[in-house]
């Protein structure tokens, strides 16, 4: 439906004056470069498959929101394109975070009374917030694994649809564990108030009872289901960090999902709870705070990989320094410990050779603010080189999307990222990225 002259003629008022705020129907209506079919890119270093030497002078062109063709030189661009200026800026795929939470910034306590205080329509426009934000920061595809109300698979659809503006999800609907496991919904409430905030559909006991726990996420529509084989550094619960999952229900959790054509994310910090899930063949351990060899040769042999999760302990640090009692004393114990140990399992896999993909855990750290893992990588042992490399072409193959993101291939979605300097050279420039496109739509440009 074409927009009124009225609202074409606000929109148009809008966006001549610059304001980054207009209402959804006026950014939808207004016309910009990104309704060209055909986009030319002239960029001055492009990583367009890391892992490889940039180019140097460069231009990718875009059609119909994919890579049509890069090529070496600044290409003369055919009559009616839109040219972007890049030519000084280093260009490189869109990036990708394998691990958020995007319902929520707050954490502890604030955390746990926000969860009985707000409403599940509040919530969702704080992820829709948190979405942004994760966009402008870079970050044109995340895997989001965990929140309740199927808050984030609703606001996957809106993206999808065009509704709202966010990076690509794909998303693991509400993560499942075992009863007073690491995603047991009623931890740290009286008893009494258990049936207000458990839906008795996350949490399973038994073999039998884990399959039907998956089959309810699948159920909801979900792209990737999320476990936790061990207790969790924000578990409201005094029992400590090792295996809260039999064999035999870890199994289950595995072999019903690859059922369903989904893979498996696992959240574990106890070297026992890396190996159950490994050896049930998990796709990914996320923190694994303490791996040893053993753990180190099963995801070589099994190739799973590992996403590290290091950023954490920012998110930890600026709500203990705001708030010494930001946390209670049984999660507060655990987070000193996380914080010492941060990096030493990161340090053992690369030599080892490991597959890493980037991920954050976004939501215990801060939303936006995704490429500072990056630092935290590259200090534990990576190179830029190898970060970047985890967060475009590992992540998109983690993910099951090598065919369509990770690298600037023609057939490609056109996700890409422009920064002032070179991330190979300084890694942290990746924190301040100034231009943005998704699907060869241009949604942030501070040239």
């Amino acid at each position: 439906m074409s927009p009124s002259p009225v609202r074409l003629l606000a929109a148009l008022l809008y966006f001549s004056l610059g304001i980054s705020d207009a209402p959804l129907w006026a950014q939808q209506s207004a016309p910009s470069p990104n309704d060209k079919t055909q986009v030319v890119i002239h960029a001055g270093a492009l990583l367009d498959r890391p892992g490889k030497e940039p180019r140097r002078n460069a231009t990718v062109i875009v059609a119909d929101g994919k890579i049509a063709s890069v090529q070496d030189g600044f290409a003369e661009p055919p009559a009616g394109a839109t040219v972007i200026d890049l030519r000084n800026r280093f260009v490189l795929p869109g990036l990708i975070d394998c691990h958020v939470h995007l319902t929520s910034d707050r954490a502890g306590v604030e955390g746990q009374l926000a969860e009985v205080s707000e409403s599940v329509a509040s919530r969702s426009y704080e992820a829709a917030w948190n979405a942004r934000k994760t966009l402008d920061a870079g970050f044109t595809t995340v895997r989001n694994l965990g929140s309740r109300d199927e808050v984030t698979l609703a606001l996957r659809d809106a993206i999808n649809k065009g509704w709202t503006v966010g990076p690509r999800i794909l998303d693991a609907g509400t993560s499942i564990s075992t009863t007073s496991g690491h995603m047991d919904p009623t931890l740290g409430y009286r008893e009494e108030l258990h049936a207000s905030v458990d839906r008795h559909d996350n949490t399973c006991d038994g073999a039998d009872d884990c399959r039907q726990a998956v089959r309810k996420q699948i159920r909801r529509g979900v792209d990737v289901i999320k476990i936790a084989t061990t207790g969790g550094v924000n578990s409201r619960i005094g029992a400590g960090l090792g295996a809260q999952m039999f064999d035999d229900e870890a199994k289950a959790i595995v072999e019903t999902a690859r059922l369903y054509g989904k893979k498996v994310a696992v959240h574990a910090h106890g070297n026992d709870g890396v190996l159950m899930a490994l050896r049930a063949g998990a796709h990914s351990i996320e923190h694994g705070t303490m791996l040893d060899d053993e753990a180190l040769k099963l995801f070589r042999s099994t190739g799973a990989y590992y996403v590290p999760t290091l950023s954490t302990v920012n998110g930890y640090l600026e709500r203990l320094a705001a708030n010494p009692d930001a946390y209670a004393p049984d999660v507060k114990k655990k987070i000193e410990w996380r914080i010492g140990i941060t990096g030493e399992s990161l340090r053992k896999a690369v030599p080892a050779g490991v597959k890493i993909a980037f991920g954050t855990d976004a939501g215990v750290s801060k939303h936006g603010r995704n490429a500072d893992e990056f630092e935290l990588m590259v200090k534990h042992g990576m190179t830029p080189a190898s970060a970047i490399q985890a967060a475009t072409t590992n992540a998109a193959d983690l993910l099951g999307m090598a065919d369509q993101v990770g690298s600037l291939e023609p057939g490609k979605r056109a996700d890409l990222i422009a920064v002032e300097g070179d991330p190979l050279a300084d890694v942290t420039v990746l924190k301040r990225v100034g231009f943005v496109m998704k699907d060869g739509k241009v949604h942030k440009d501070a040239r």
